[in-house]
């Protein structure tokens, strides 16, 4: 896109009172923003615009649209409008879609099926890590993980999924320009190289609570589905459920414990039509077909390399896999109940991640996948 073009989206967009649904009323009537910059005041005014929306239309580009522009020019920024052929067609969908998307990254990943993973900030240990082995297997199966970048669920999903050296995007309620909780920026960086961030709000836009519904909205839009892994029955990722409903789309639940308050919204879902998951190929049942073919079985010989070949025999690798159980644990747990050394537990579990029966998580531990996908 030109850069009069592109200016005058920016232009638009800035302008005050001129949300999402204004915007697309004003491109319905004008075709392009270009048109509707050049219809005048009296257009303007017909159209409902404020004095306010008016007078920042005439100012020749505002600060904050010179802001974007020169943001855009960096290396892996971009800005993709309605009209650009990369914004994600699942989005434009929705009722009314944001008519810009800041994008840090690589914006064909927003294009690629998505599954947006959601729940607490303040999430039991057991719930942050299903949340990462869900993710970790859902990636390795070419599912794009995508979260809000929050504390929490949100930030086990993108670990998870970065873990497995698959691709997550996250959706901010901030401008592109800022990150946030500041404690994820080694986080943010990490998806942005292997994924993307997104986000439909101008460069400076500070933290505010009614930016964080806009953000889910736009969550809900770009995946095929969501997954709920904890959430308190009022709470944002019940909101990017519902949303998620509203467009026609799949929601899944991982139920938990009843003295678990967190479970509970988990629970509502389920009773109202959210699909109850307890392995992520529940989920690949209903969203498999959307997925590329399936890479070849990392079991055989060709995908494990020589030196990691039979380190141990089959019985200890099905002892370890026992003693496992369904819970995650470290290699000295392991240790103690197979009584097997700490060099034969590390190296059959390195073989055991290879193959995609187990999955590491943080603090040392292990999570078994394979049991759990019913395989």
């Amino acid at each position: 896109m030109d850069s009069s073009a592109l200016t005058a989206w920016l232009h638009l967009l800035h302008a005050p009172g001129v949300g999402p649904a204004t915007f697309m009323r004003l491109l319905r009537q004008h075709a392009t923003p270009r048109d509707v910059m050049a219809a005048g005041p009296s257009a303007w005014r017909r159209a409902g615009l404020s004095v306010a929306a008016i007078d920042f239309l005439q100012a020749e580009t505002p600060p904050g649209v010179q802001a974007d522009l020169d943001w855009s020019r960096r290396e892996g920024h971009h800005i993709l409008t309605l009209d650009d052929p990369r914004y994600p067609v699942r989005l434009k969908d929705i009722a009314g879609p944001p008519p810009v998307l800041y994008v840090v990254g690589d914006p064909q990943v927003l294009s690629w099926p998505m599954l947006a993973v959601v729940g607490s900030r303040h999430p039991t240990p057991g719930g942050r890590e299903t949340a990462a082995a869900f993710s970790a297997h859902l990636a390795r199966r070419g599912l794009v993980i995508a979260s809000g970048l929050a504390k929490g669920i949100d930030a086990a999903a993108h670990e998870g999924a970065l873990a497995a050296q698959g691709l997550t995007v996250a959706v901010t309620g901030t401008g592109p320009d800022r990150i946030y909780p500041a404690a994820h920026r080694d986080l943010g960086h990490r998806i942005v190289a292997e994924g993307a961030m997104v986000t439909e709000l101008p460069t400076g836009t500070p933290v505010t609570p009614q930016n964080f519904p806009r953000r889910n909205r736009i969550l809900a839009g770009l995946a095929v589905g969501t997954l709920v892994v904890e959430a308190a029955t009022r709470s944002g990722s019940l909101i990017t459920a519902r949303l998620t409903v509203e467009q026609g789309r799949e929601v899944f639940a991982i139920p938990g414990s009843i003295h678990n308050p967190l479970a509970r919204g988990c629970h509502r879902l389920i009773r109202e039509g959210a699909k109850l998951v307890e392995t992520a190929d529940d989920i690949l049942e209903e969203l498999g077909d959307l997925l590329p073919p399936q890479p070849p079985d990392p079991r055989t010989p060709a995908m494990v390399p020589a030196a990691t070949t039979d380190p141990a025999p089959d019985a200890d690798h099905v002892r370890l896999l026992e003693a496992m159980g369904h819970d995650p644990v470290s290699v000295d747990q392991l240790v103690a109940r197979t009584t097997l050394t700490v060099g034969a537990v590390s190296s059959m579990l390195l073989l055991m991640e290879l193959r995609g029966q187990v999955a590491s998580l943080s603090g040392g531990r292990y999570v078994r996948l394979r049991s759990e996908s019913g395989k």
